[in-house]
């Protein structure tokens, strides 16, 4: 049994197959990251300058008389 584990693990070592596809898995997963985080930033961003107009456009509403008949 032993020897059997050595044979495979030294055959495991030697093969390069999957190399290549742990590689891209990882700049992926580094993408997708990266992605993520702008995405988050940018939101946040843009969530902040909505509140703002809108509480620009709500202040102006209550600032602006409503004309009596």
């Amino acid at each position: 049994m032993r020897n059997f584990l050595k044979k495979t693990f030294a055959r495991l070592m030697k093969d390069e197959k999957g190399v290549t596809l742990v590689e891209y898995g990882i700049a992926l997963t580094l993408a997708v990251l990266v992605g993520v985080g702008a995405l988050t930033t940018l939101g946040e961003n843009v969530d902040a300058e909505m509140t703002q107009a809108s509480d620009v456009l709500t202040d102006n509403d209550a600032a602006t008389p409503t004309p009596t008949p």
